[in-house]
């Protein structure tokens, strides 16, 4: 077949897709749910931003691949499975990640919230992320596990910033009801 892009291409997309494969690999993790499809999800993410990476214009790499992550995800799961089915199978790579120092990103103090759902124990806060609704927790999880500010949320799902803020409200209020409800069955 020869190869898809010049040797200039194959350079710019090492320099501009590798190291962020991580959190492309965490993304596509955190929307299939599942390792294997997640490789699957990036594999085929990676073939498209090899193909479109002339197109990259050198703004902001990490966002510009998590969106192709992103549309990657949602073509395999309409192609796989029932958007019922979406389901978050592994707590341990954001938790690696948040004990590696990926609080760094973060541009504000701890919240309350954010001490809450960091107190839980992770199979009560996958059970309660994998309920929300998908909009809700891909916005949940661009923010507080990869890290991305409102605008590049706002890049990567296309829309406007104030949907992003309120989706993300919207999904830590859920999240934080639901931890609530299980703290007090715990408690009774």
């Amino acid at each position: 077949m020869g190869s898809l892009s010049s040797e200039d291409d194959q350079a710019r997309f090492a320099s501009v897709v590798l190291p962020h494969l991580a959190d492309a690999y965490a993304l596509a993790r955190w929307l299939t749910g599942d390792r294997a499809d997640a490789e699957d999800v990036v594999q085929e993410a990676c073939l498209r931003a090899l193909r479109g990476i002339g197109g990259f214009a050198g703004v902001n790499a990490r966002a510009w691949l998590l969106t192709i992550v992103r549309h990657a995800a949602y073509t395999w799961l309409g192609k796989n499975r029932s958007a019922s089915l979406l389901v978050v199978d592994d707590l341990e790579a954001v938790e690696r990640q948040q004990a590696s120092g990926a609080s760094a990103f973060r541009q504000e103090p701890q919240t309350p919230e954010a001490a809450l759902i960091a107190s839980a124990d992770a199979r009560r806060l996958e059970a309660a992320i994998a309920e929300l609704p998908v909009p809700f927790r891909e916005t949940l999880v661009l923010r507080d596990v990869q890290g991305l500010d409102y605008r590049e949320i706002a890049e990567v799902t296309k829309v406007p910033i104030g949907t992003v803020m309120s989706r993300l409200a919207r999904a830590r209020r859920r999240l934080m009801q639901r931890l609530a409800e299980d703290e007090e069955k715990a408690g009774s």
